[in-house]
């Protein structure tokens, strides 16, 4: 009886676990983050990667040019994304976010149940951590950094606990390809420099006691700070993260760099997850360095920037899976056979869940048709318009993809145009004094306009340009000096 109930309970545990990575799959396969602006030019990039056979140094997509120095920092995941949409389209780029989505989940559990031996409380803390990510399922590059933030926690907080080395040996392989994939491998550098205070500062605080000495810590540190170097730009990839993090004008400017606004579940899951951490470290009355300073140093990237979120999540997740009390339960550990039940629950729940979606081209085409626009790119490229284009810094990406031949005024790669052309680009498109005078409109010869945006209703009434085309998403308007009228075709 008590076998039978064992393999009961495991088996439901099975089914439980299956459904909670099946519901983020399932997040991923609806297609909404297929509309991501930045995934556009992400793409673009791998294409010139892969014709040219090097990584770019300079702009080749914008009205900036070449004499404008910049970085492809993500350039591998940009070839990633390019082969998987040359090959399945837009199905291709939500497989990338389902597959990976899928990998940090059983990454954030595998954390969890190391160190918790409840399994409720561990497969409650994976549900909350998904949720609080949730916004970032999209197709981009910072799901390789979740994952690999991810795992680095894992491997840290278990070797500090029990003193063995051997997980450690992976770290610097992981930060090489880390670095050519993301630009927040600087976060990873950080945590692993905490992990290498620690022990350097017991050595005077005599009372804290640590399982690893600081040379090995500091070591791996200096192993894995030479294995990010192995990148095509070399030290020239920490003067980019610089110029990123001190970039400050994006942060009330760009959507997913501005703070949390409260109007959604995941920014009070992510706030409640931090206050538990600390009220754990509180109520053990335990305030050990490593986990003390990241938790701090999480909730200050987090709470600054929506798109930073997940690092005090993923932090609270550890932290809180390593205070709270299992009273002495059976460990979360499922046997290897429920593994194999639940990797072929997940896959059957994904394949009957992309059915249900009806996960396809078409449809995710008809989704990005909804931000995006498409008729109007139609319409140019059909008219086969040059000259320089005045577009949003959302649409950028869009354009940059879909009309090679048109340098944009503007995209989503804020290093590249500074605060000073964002903050002049937001201030024209919202009507602002001195819209007019703006000279990359002015210079213009096409623009591409959101419908509703200020500046759309403004054109209209400008003698300078004329409207060429509409529909419900977009406004395209022509230089009068660059042809004669053209007719205006509704959608």
């Amino acid at each position: 009886m008590d076998s039978f109930s064992s393999r009961l309970d495991g088996f439901a545990r099975s089914i439980l676990l299956s459904a909670l990575l099946a519901g983020a799959a399932f997040i991923c396969m609806r297609g909404n983050g297929i509309a991501d602006p930045d995934i556009w030019w992400h793409l673009r990039t791998g294409e010139w990667i892969l014709n040219h056979g090097a990584v770019p140094h300079a702009d080749p997509f914008s009205i900036l040019g070449m004499a404008r120095p910049w970085e492809a920092y993500s350039w591998l995941f940009d070839l990633l994304a390019l082969k998987l949409f040359l090959r399945w389209g837009l199905v291709g780029l939500v497989s990338y976010s389902t597959g990976m989505v899928l990998a940090i989940a059983a990454a954030i559990y595998h954390l969890a149940r190391r160190l918790q031996s409840d399994f409720a409380v561990v497969v409650l803390l994976t549900f909350v951590a998904i949720v609080c990510i949730s916004p970032l399922f999209t197709p981009r590059p910072w799901l390789f950094t979740i994952l690999f933030f991810v795992l680095e926690t894992d491997v840290l907080m278990h070797v500090r606990k029990g003193g063995k080395t051997r997980d450690l040996v992976w770290l610097p392989l992981m930060f090489a390809l880390w670095a050519n994939l993301h630009i927040q491998f600087i976060y990873g550098l950080l945590m692993l420099g905490a992990a290498a205070l620690e022990p350097t500062a017991a050595v005077w605080r005599t009372k804290e006691k640590t399982a690893l000495g600081p040379l090995k810590l500091w070591g791996l540190f200096v192993a894995c700070c030479l294995a990010t170097l192995v990148n095509p730009y070399g030290w020239g990839i920490y003067r980019t993260a610089y110029g990123l993090a001190s970039q400050s004008g994006v942060l009330s400017t760009v959507s997913e760099m501005q703070s949390m606004s409260f109007r959604q579940f995941s920014d009070y899951a992510v706030l409640f997850l931090a206050l538990g951490a600390v009220g754990a470290l509180a109520w053990n009355r335990r305030f050990p360095l490593f986990e003390t300073g990241m938790l701090t140093f999480a909730t200050i990237v987090s709470f600054r920037s929506l798109r930073d979120a997940w690092v005090v999540a993923v932090l609270a997740i550890a932290v809180l899976a390593s205070e709270l009390p299992s009273e002495g339960r059976e460990r979360g550990k499922l046997p290897a056979l429920a593994l194999l039940l639940v990797t072929g629950a997940v896959g059957l729940l994904v394949f009957l869940s992309a059915a249900v979606l009806e996960v396809s081209n078409p449809r995710l085409q008809e989704l990005v048709a909804k931000e995006e626009p498409v008729r109007a790119v139609q319409f140019a490229k059909d008219h086969n318009f040059g000259g320089s284009l005045y577009n949003t810094y959302d649409w950028g990406g869009y354009l940059i993809w879909n009309l090679p031949a048109l340098p944009v005024s503007i995209d989503g790669r804020a290093a590249l145009h500074g605060d000073q052309r964002i903050d002049r680009s937001l201030a024209t498109w919202n009507g602002e004094r001195g819209w007019a005078s703006d000279p990359m409109l002015s210079s213009a010869r096409l623009v591409i306009a959101p419908i509703r945006k200020p500046l759309a209703q403004l054109l209209r009434m400008d003698s300078r340009f004329e409207l060429a085309f509409e529909d419900n998403v977009a406004a395209v308007f022509i230089a009068r000096n660059y042809q004669s009228p053209v007719a205006v075709p509704t959608h």
